[in-house]
């Protein structure tokens, strides 16, 4: 599925056509250029979930933990900084993964093959300041 907007205005239409394609799918990798938008498409996409918690990147700490009411929590990684999969298995990636609980991950391609089978990929392009276009593929 592919959809552009014109302005950051309309992220929230791109949140819940997300939403919609995934269905029952809680695993989300997103993939784009270093400012492409992939943290603030995911703080929009949280406020669609119902976060009422501050959602930034997890830079530093590599997980964020979000309450949302209809969800047990929601999970948001940022691979961008690590160094090695060793720090990714020492965060315990498959209790968050395969806990049921969705996941947001930023960054995965620096997780190589960690990911589980069946995903979500959302591509993000800047094609302008304020104009994105979104891919959205299931992968499995």
């Amino acid at each position: 599925m592919n959809i552009e907007i014109n302005h950051l205005d309309e992220l929230g239409s791109a949140a819940e056509a997300l939403l919609s394609f995934a269905g029952n799918e809680k695993i989300f990798a997103f993939e784009g250029e270093m400012g492409a938008g992939k943290t603030t498409f995911i703080k929009v996409l949280c406020q669609k979930l119902g976060v009422t918690d501050v959602v930034n990147s997890p830079t530093f700490s590599i997980v964020n933990e979000y309450a949302a009411p209809a969800h047990q929590a929601i999970y948001h990684f940022d691979f961008y900084r690590i160094k090695n999969l060793q720090e990714v298995f020492d965060i315990g990636y498959e209790e968050y993964f395969y806990s049921g609980n969705i996941c947001l991950i930023e960054w995965p391609q620096m997780i190589g093959g960690l990911l589980p089978e069946n995903y979500i990929e959302v591509g993000i392009t800047a094609l302008s300041e304020d104009k994105r276009s979104f891919t959205f593929t299931k992968i499995s």
